[in-house]
């Protein structure tokens, strides 16, 4: 997911100073960027906290929905301020799916793969450039679609792989690890004993 937004961001600046709704300078587009990283910065921050208060497994949904609602808002915007905010609230979204997820791998995988998993995770950041930059071609050829409505439709691309990878974590269990520090050492056994 960050591969993909970095690249799109990239992607989409020369229509987004050329777009006859938002006009935007230079300044603006590396506004907009830093705001994604400051997010994910602070973001990772307060998800690494909420996830040791609140579950693993409930961070997970959260962030992905974070992630997939802001970065599907920035479709819809309307000026430099609402686009700033939504790169700000999807850079969250991703300092938070950093946190949950390897927290989730040092706790879920064993040892003897925990690095392989850690490295195929976040070495995933080339396959989702490569998914931005696809994506981009089509999108932003005026040949194909209005370049208006070509960047607001790559904003999407992310909204919608998000929807799969909110699909696919309702099979990812809870933290055994953090169960048990909270008191439910059954549902951690039960856990284990699936896992096992």
């Amino acid at each position: 997911l960050d591969g993909l937004e970095v690249t799109l961001a990239g992607s989409v600046s020369g229509a987004l100073k050329e777009s006859p709704v938002l006009k935007f300078t230079n300044t603006e587009i590396g506004l907009a960027g830093a705001a994604y990283i400051a997010g994910a910065v602070l973001g990772a921050m307060l998800f690494g906290w909420l996830t040791d208060r609140l579950g693993r497994k409930k961070l997970f949904t959260i962030t992905v929905l974070v992630y997939l609602s802001a970065t599907a808002a920035t479709a819809f915007s309307w000026n430099v301020t609402s686009f700033i905010l939504f790169r700000f609230l999807t850079g969250m979204g991703i300092g938070g799916e950093y946190t949950a997820i390897n927290s989730t791998i040092q706790e879920l995988v064993p040892a003897r793969v925990r690095g392989w998993t850690d490295l195929v995770i976040n070495g995933s950041f080339w396959v989702g450039a490569a998914l931005g930059a696809l994506g981009s071609i089509i999108l932003l050829d005026p040949a194909w679609i209005n370049p208006e409505y070509g960047w607001r439709l790559a904003f999407f691309i992310g909204a919608t792989l998000g929807l799969v990878i909110l699909f696919l974590r309702q099979w990812i269990p809870e933290s055994p690890r953090w169960l048990i520090s909270h008191g439910q050492s059954e549902r951690a056994a039960a856990i284990v004993t699936d896992i096992e």
